[in-house]
């Protein structure tokens, strides 16, 4: 059965494009649908029995009448259908510092995220970032040295090959492009990586097609 996987916006929404990677990665077939984030008829729409069990968020993924949803639920799900070493270092340090870095990207880095919203559409000037985005950035770009030096020399990506990390980290990635944030040369070279892998190449081609605006996720010199 072809899983089906509802997500939102492709210019805006972080969660779903998490999702929507692990969907690629585990190399399954599967349909998309995309709803239109705070829109007229959002908070009717959250109601809608696709999207009733993960109280009207996404991405959510049905395969069958299961339903998954937050993005490292889905990663560990689809892990279990195709095999761990798919999304996970095989080595037992590797996948520690893996899974350690996955959790805290999925809890963590509140500044970043509130104040830098993600938003492919743009390539903003660089601004003044505030200590605790800059906190937040010298943490997950230390993590990320880390982890390519001790694990990553045989490949592109935070563990060498393409995996869970860096499909949780993509977001960030899209976000120091979009806001010119400067770092250092590993980071950038990493962040180019990710930002030229196919799946990211195919997300940002269906972003371009989409026309929705969400005010609250623009810059306001943009808004003007």
């Amino acid at each position: 059965m072809t899983l089906k996987l509802y997500i939102g916006n492709k210019v805006y929404s972080s969660w779903s494009l998490r999702g929507w990677l692990a969907v690629k990665q585990s190399g399954l077939p599967f349909g998309e649908e995309v709803v239109s984030l705070y829109d007229d008829t959002w908070e009717s729409r959250r109601q809608d029995p696709e999207l009733v069990p993960s109280n009207g968020k996404v991405p959510i993924l049905w395969d069958g009448d299961a339903a998954i949803w937050e993005s490292l639920a889905i990663i560990d799900y689809l892990a279990d259908k195709v095999g761990r070493d798919r999304f996970w270092p095989a080595d037992d340090k590797a996948r520690a510092l893996a899974r350690s870095m996955a959790s805290e990207m999925h809890a963590g880095y509140t500044a970043l995220r509130s104040q830098h919203t993600m938003n492919i559409r743009h390539v903003y000037a660089p601004e003044p970032l505030t200590p605790e985005v800059s906190a937040d950035v010298q943490r997950i770009t230390s993590l990320w040295d880390q982890a390519k030096r001790e694990f990553g020399t045989g490949g592109d990506y935070l563990f060498g090959r393409f995996g869970a990390v860096d499909i949780m980290f993509a977001p960030v990635v899209t976000r120091f492009r979009t806001y010119s944030i400067p770092l250092p040369s590993l980071a950038s070279d990493y962040c180019q990586a990710v930002w030229n892998h196919p799946f990211m190449v195919e997300w940002s081609a269906g972003a371009a097609g989409e026309s929705w605006v969400i005010d609250k996720f623009e810059r306001a010199a943009e808004q003007a």
